[in-house]
């Protein structure tokens, strides 16, 4: 997926997530934030790796998996299933 490395939107994600990470170890290390301060950050940081996940799926799906010219509608009802369940 070479193709990733200009796409600013997951690129972005990625950036946030790092951020995320630096600030749970911070808090962590810090020894001074409540655990359910913690693991709100934690579940976040959950949210934020399924999203990013979803994105890379998108994107196999339709710069190497889905024929050219394929139907846009019923790859949006894939994706708003696969967001609901996963």
């Amino acid at each position: 997926m070479a193709h990733l490395q200009n796409n600013q939107k997951i690129l972005n994600r990625i950036k946030r997530l790092q951020g995320q990470l630096n600030s749970v170890e911070k808090a962590v290390s810090g020894g001074e934030t409540a655990c359910i301060d913690i693991l709100q950050q934690v579940a976040a940081i959950k949210g934020a790796i399924t999203g990013l996940t979803n994105e890379l799926i998108e994107e196999q799906l339709t710069q190497h998996v889905l024929p050219e010219g394929y139907d846009e509608a019923e790859l949006d009802r894939f994706l708003k299933l696969l967001r609901k369940y996963g």
